[in-house]
């Protein structure tokens, strides 16, 4: 009978009002008798799930989310005719989601959705304006987030603007809007919210009465009253306005036109006189104009003075700066000699320098060819002793010894020549130092040593083409 059973639910969601019990229901048919098995009430997206778990005719504690502690029961009694339905208490905005009904012993379950709500009555606000009354309806605390209405008596929608809609930390909505109406025959207004996911509707409807009305056509009226007095008083000042004006310029003109007769009067009179004296007045316009002529004169002088002055000013200031200017010049060309002065100095001293270490290694090497054409020299004399020595010991001339001989005297020869060649190689070395002494010294003694060793050399050959014939 057990596998026979099954678990069914609500197929329609159930919808409670946040602060309400309400009953999530949930049979087993058919009915299971003295049934002790365990009832899980869960929900998946809580952790832990069990919102009541009723285990060997008691609730276990220890399995059940904090959230729903002391808020949850079965009803006990009704379990053997199959009623698993859960009861929970003080209903809050969480508690809205997906619970599962769930049998272990048999495997079955069935799911119901719990949508939670919350509403309150909106509230209306009377003002005026200029433009009419002004009706204001608020309600707060709505969830999920409602829609506002305006009807009037007759049921028909008032034009509003769009709602204004706000949602506090508590998660509850408030929601109100505002609408100018105008008198009508019963001046009854209807401000409507309403939520249709928890099939919920508040209204409340207000009776403006015609003192509001008349109040405004009274202020029309007061209005329209000051604004006539004030357009007709503006109206009287300008005509005072207009009225003193046109009497002024009555006045200025009479007087304009009696000046403009006196006037004329003068000019006869003036006309006469001068006619009388027309002789007179020619001779002082002479006069005047002789003074005048003088003094236009020294004005224009005075003009030019001042120019010429002016003028003289600024060429001046134009010398002066082109003294200062010539000045700075020779300046700097003195500085620049003086630069180039102490250049070519450095020059000259970096060349005598130069020159001097040149003739110092000249001399070295020459010093060195000195001894060596010493050495060969002594080498030369010695050999040539000896060979002396053997032919006076023999009293014979071989062919070896004249070839000995010729080579000696070759070689003899090659090395006079050599020497012969150092003072034109060394010439070159000489020159002045700053201070302008010849450096001729060491080029001296070179040729002094170079003319002894070739006396030397002179003696040798003489020797040996003597020893020859």
């Amino acid at each position: 009978m057990n596998g026979q059973s099954a678990v069914i639910g609500s197929p329609k969601p159930i919808v409670a009002l946040a602060g309400d019990d309400v009953i999530l229901p949930c049979r087993l048919k058919p009915a299971i008798r003295d049934f002790s098995d365990t009832v899980e009430w869960t929900r998946e997206d809580l952790d832990p799930e069990f919102v009541h778990v009723h285990q060997g005719g008691r609730l276990v504690v220890q399995e059940q989310n904090p959230q729903y502690k002391n808020r949850t029961v079965l009803f006990v009694d009704e379990l053997k005719n199959g009623n698993v339905s859960l009861k929970l208490f003080r209903v809050t905005i969480s508690d809205e989601g997906r619970y599962r009904c769930f049998i272990p012993s048999i495997g079955r379950g069935d799911f119901i959705q719990l949508h939670v709500g919350a509403a309150s009555s909106p509230v209306i606000i009377v003002s005026k304006s200029s433009s009419g009354v002004v009706l204001e309806c608020e309600s707060k605390g709505w969830y999920p987030e409602p829609e506002l209405f305006w009807l009037d008596a007759e049921g028909k929608l008032l034009s509003a603007g769009a709602p204004e809609t706000v949602r506090g930390p508590d998660g509850l909505y408030t929601v109100s809007s505002r609408v100018t109406v105008e008198k009508s025959h019963s001046n009854s207004f209807t401000c409507r919210v309403e939520q249709s996911k928890i099939q919920q509707t508040r209204q409340t409807q207000i009776h403006v009465s015609d003192d509001f009305f008349m109040d405004k056509c009274g202020c029309n009226a007061l209005y329209i009253t000051i604004s006539f007095t004030v357009i007709l008083v503006f109206m009287c000042i300008l005509a005072a306005v207009f009225v003193v004006c046109k009497r002024r310029r009555n006045k200025i003109k009479s007087k304009k036109h009696e000046d403009e007769t006196d006037q004329r009067e003068d000019e006869e009179e003036e006309k006469i006189i001068s006619l009388s004296r027309n002789t007179e007045y020619q001779d002082l316009i002479e006069r005047v104009r002789d003074r005048e002529q003088p003094e236009a004169e020294r004005d224009k002088n005075a003009k030019l003075e001042e120019e010429l002055q002016k003028k003289e000013n600024k060429q001046k200031h134009w010398r002066e700066e082109c003294e200062k200017l010539k000045e700075e010049q020779r300046e700097v060309t003195e500085q620049l000699r003086l630069q180039l002065k102490e250049a070519e100095r450095q020059r000259d001293e970096n060349k005598t320098r130069e020159q001097q270490k040149e003739m110092e290694n000249q001399t070295e090497e020459l010093k060195m060819q000195l001894e060596e054409a010493e050495r060969q020299r002594d080498e030369n004399k010695r050999k040539l002793q000896e060979t002396v020595k053997r032919k006076d010991a023999g009293g014979e001339k071989t062919t070896e010894h004249k070839k000995f001989l010729m080579e000696t005297k070759r070689i003899l020869m090659l090395s006079a020549a050599e020497l012969e060649k150092q003072p034109q190689r060394t010439s070159y070395g000489t020159g002045k130092t700053a201070s302008g002494l010849v450096l001729t010294s060491g080029r001296v003694q070179n040729q002094t040593a170079q003319r002894e060793v070739l006396n030397e050399i002179q003696k040798l050959l003489s020797e040996i083409e003597a020893k020859l014939k």
